[in-house]
């Protein structure tokens, strides 16, 4: 894996700034910070997918689900009850 990369001018002017600005010692220590960051940002990413697999799991395995219709004439069952 190479050691050096071409993150393009926009990204270069941008890591020069923010070293001339005093908010970071060199560049390496802005590309260190920014993958720190993409590390943060993609567990958090795996994190939100394994939570999404794990309620989708639950969902399939809590059995079947009531038809939409069926849920609707309840409720207007119900609260027609209560009207009366």
């Amino acid at each position: 894996m190479p050691s050096s990369y071409n993150i393009g001018s926009h990204y270069e002017g941008l890591v020069q700034e923010l070293v001339e600005s005093g908010r970071y010692a060199s560049a390496s220590e802005v590309i260190r910070n920014s993958l720190r960051l993409l590390e943060e940002r993609e567990e958090q990413r795996r994190a939100r997918l394994e939570a999404l697999r794990s309620d989708i799991r639950a969902g399939v395995e809590s059995g079947a689900g009531v038809p939409a219709e069926q849920v609707f004439d309840r409720l207007e069952a119900k609260y027609s009850r209560s009207r009366t």
